[in-house]
């Protein structure tokens, strides 16, 4: 069966999403150059599916686009910055059980692969850019307490990372089955579940690629 994918095209860039699969959203400046990296990707992507115990179809690379939408400044900023239409449907518990477990994958990859970058200088970037080891890590983790709000829950007040991560999956569950947040925040247009767990697992995999290529000689 191919893989769903949904584009998001903006001036600059092009983001490829794999609906189905969080965190399998690679970008380009086309549409031809995102839907090449998705592929790329898709073995490394295979890991994280392996991780989460959930099975990576060998023809997952055969891609159909089944939506395309007008990207937006946060898209030409390097970032998959709207929602699919598609991410307004329900979610089946069974469905946000898969979804839940990938995330929770992505969640394993980053610290593995930032256990295994302790002490090893990261690669910098042309002109010396680039976050230090300590520096992604805090980065994913204000993210995923920006992306928890945007859902219209409140993250724990001074959380460790781990408790923020259980504070996404109980706000998930609480809004799939329709019950109110432990914490409610004020959100004027909270995001849908499904487009929550595409985003964060998007930018955990985005980071913990990018320590793992910039932690590996030539890489």
């Amino acid at each position: 069966m191919p893989t769903r994918v949904v584009l998001e095209v903006a001036s600059k860039r092009a983001f490829a999403s794999a609906i189905d699969w969080p965190g399998w959203s690679r970008s380009g400046k086309t549409v031809d150059d995102a839907l090449a990296a998705l592929v790329a990707y898709a073995p490394r992507y295979a890991k994280v599916a392996k991780r989460a115990r959930v099975a990576f179809p060998p023809d997952a690379v055969a891609l159909d686009v089944v939506e395309r939408q007008k990207g937006n400044g946060t898209t030409d900023f390097g970032a998959p910055g709207v929602a699919a239409r598609a991410e307004a449907e329900p979610i089946a518990p069974s469905e946000l059980m898969r979804q839940t477990a990938l995330l929770r994958a992505t969640w394993a990859v980053l610290d593995a692969v930032a256990k295994r970058a302790e002490g090893v200088e990261l690669t910098k970037g042309p002109r010396g850019g680039g976050r230090d080891l300590d520096e992604i890590v805090g980065h994913v983790a204000e993210a995923e307490s920006a992306y928890l709000g945007q859902l219209g829950a409140g993250p724990p007040k001074g959380a460790s990372h781990g408790a923020l991560r259980s504070a996404m999956l109980g706000a998930l569950d609480d809004a799939v089955a329709g019950r109110p947040f432990a914490n409610p925040r004020n959100t004027k247009k909270p995001w849908s579940p499904r487009y929550t767990i595409r985003r964060a697992a998007w930018h955990v995999l985005d980071h913990a690629w990018e320590i793992e290529d910039r932690a590996t000689p030539g890489g």
